[in-house]
């Protein structure tokens, strides 16, 4: 089935001890752009039948820290649609928050997601590439 603008795609990880590159198990603003580098591809498959590419973030925003064990969901959506360009939106939240103060695997499951992150950015999927 092909998607189109306004189409979305959502994911929800688990961020893990590898995951966290800085003291306090932070984890590394990067993990969530590879999220969203995820969603885009599933976007662009639904799309085109093919992976395309990811040329720019137009905008970056990291709001809130992610730590290990923390569980994200991050989402993107099409925007508008070019020739081979697809603009997109993204955003991740936690829904689920690591809770080392109350014990090693203590966690919590949020009544409200915490927006950690939004950005914007633009997938290309080539002429030749693209079969739908």
């Amino acid at each position: 089935m092909a998607a189109g603008e306004g189409s979305s795609s959502l994911i929800r990880v688990r961020m893990s001890a590898h995951d966290a590159h800085y003291g306090g198990d932070l984890v590394d603003g990067a993990r969530l752009l590879a999220l969203f580098g995820d969603v885009a591809t599933e976007l662009l498959i639904r799309m085109d039948g093919d992976e395309g590419l990811f040329v720019a973030y137009d905008s970056v925003e990291f709001i809130a820290p992610v730590h290990a064990g923390d569980y994200i969901e991050a989402e993107g959506s099409v925007k508008s649609i070019g020739t081979t360009s697809r603009k997109m939106r993204f955003e991740a939240r936690k829904v689920i928050a690591a809770r080392r103060d109350l014990g090693e695997s203590a966690a919590e499951a949020l009544a409200e997601p915490i927006v950690v992150c939004r950005a914007s950015g633009t997938c290309v999927t080539p002429k030749q590439k693209k079969r739908f």
